[in-house]
C-alpha cells in the first residue's frame, strides 16, 4: 500500500476501547477467534461511526447518531467501504429491517422494511425463536416510521487486508442515509484505524520460578516498539520486534525476589496493544549482588 494516503493516528485508542457519544456510550470486545476489537466515535455531526481492527482480521463498526427528520419505509442506511476493506456481513437481522451486501463488499445497506406489527404489540417474538427485541431497539414491535434510524446503532462487519499498517487511518469510508425516494437525508464519513495485533509473552513461563535476569522472549508485529513491565508499571526491559516478528530482551535491573508479575506492550505509529499478564518467581541473589555479577561477566 502507499503511503500517501495514510494518516498516522497520534493518539491510541485502547483494547476494547468505549468512546462516549450524545450521552450514549458503546463498546465491543472480541477474542482471538473472533473480529478484533472496536470502538464508537463521533465521524460527524449527526451519523456516527468508526473501528479499529487489525490487520487481516474482522471487526464491528456500529452507525448511530441520527437525530434528523422521520424517515419511513423503504428509506435506506448505506456504509461505504474504506480503502483496503470489504464489508462481510450485516449482523443485526430482524423484524423492520433488512441487510444487504453489495457486489465485493463494496458496501452495506441497511432498508427499513416498515414498522413491525401494531404498535405497542405485546408478545411479538425475534427471527429464529428470538425473544423479541426490547423496544427501541432495531426491529421492535413498536418501531414507527418516525423513530425508524433514531436512537439505536446498526451493525456492520469489516475485513481489513493482511497488508494494513497498523496505526494508518483508512480512507473514503463514507455513510448515507436516504428516504425512499432516493434523496439523501443525512450523509458523513466514518474512522477506520488499523489496529496492532496483541504481543505474546511466551517466556519465562508462568509459575515457573526465574533468576533475577532472566530474559524475556515472545512475538510481536514487525517493526514495533516492546516494554515488558512489571507489576508496579516499572519498565524492566524494552526492545523492537524483529522482522519475523520475534523479540527478547534482558532485564537492565535485577527483577526483586519473590513473586512478580510482568506484561508487555507493543507500540507503532501511534496504536498499541498488550499481552496477558504472567505471574513470575524470583529466586536468586539481591539486586546489590546480581548487579555485581552482571559487572563481573562485562569483558575487561
Amino acid at each position: 500500500m502507499s503511503r500517501s494516503w495514510k494518516t498516522t493516528v497520534l493518539g491510541s485508542l485502547a483494547v476494547a476501547g468505549v468512546v462516549s457519544m450524545s450521552g450514549v456510550t458503546y463498546g465491543v470486545s472480541y477474542g482471538a477467534e473472533g473480529p478484533a476489537e472496536a470502538a464508537v466515535i463521533s465521524a460527524g455531526p449527526d451519523l456516527w461511526a468508526a473501528a479499529t481492527i487489525e490487520p487481516g482480521r474482522e471487526g464491528r463498526v456500529e452507525v448511530g447518531g441520527y437525530e434528523g427528520m422521520p424517515l419511513g419505509e423503504g428509506s435506506t442506511l448505506t456504509l461505504t467501504a474504506p480503502t483496503g476493506t470489504r464489508v462481510t456481513g450485516m449482523p443485526f437481522a430482524a423484524l423492520g429491517y433488512r441487510g444487504a451486501v453489495g457486489q465485493g463488499g463494496a458496501t452495506g445497506t441497511y432498508t427499513f422494511t416498515g414498522a413491525s406489527g401494531a404498535s405497542g404489540a405485546s408478545g411479538a417474538s425475534g427471527a429464529a425463536g428470538e425473544p423479541a427485541p426490547a423496544a427501541g431497539d432495531p426491529g421492535s414491535a413498536s418501531d414507527s416510521p418516525s423513530e425508524a434510524w433514531k436512537r439505536r446503532t446498526f451493525p456492520f462487519l469489516l475485513s481489513v487486508g493482511p497488508e494494513a499498517e497498523p496505526g494508518t487511518r483508512l480512507p473514503d469510508c463514507a455513510l448515507v442515509l436516504r428516504d425512499a425516494k432516493g434523496t439523501v437525508r443525512e450523509r458523513a464519513t466514518c474512522t477506520v484505524t488499523v489496529g496492532l495485533p496483541v504481543p505474546t509473552l511466551s517466556r519465562p513461563q508462568s509459575g515457573v520460578p526465574v533468576d533475577a535476569l532472566s530474559r524475556t522472549v515472545g512475538t510481536a508485529y514487525p517493526g514495533a516498539q516492546i516494554s515488558v513491565r512489571d507489576a508496579a508499571e516499572n519498565e524492566v526491559c524494552s526492545t523492537t520486534a524483529g522482522p519475523n516478528g520475534i523479540w527478547h530482551c534482558v532485564p537492565a535491573l535485577a527483577l526483586t525476589p519473590g513473586p512478580g508479575r510482568l506484561q508487555a506492550t507493543a507500540t507503532m505509529n501511534g496504536v498499541s496493544s498488550t499481552s496477558e499478564q504472567i505471574d513470575i518467581t524470583v529466586s536468586g541473589a539481591p539486586e546489590a549482588e546480581a548487579t555485581s555479577s552482571r559487572q563481573s561477566r562485562r569483558p575487561q
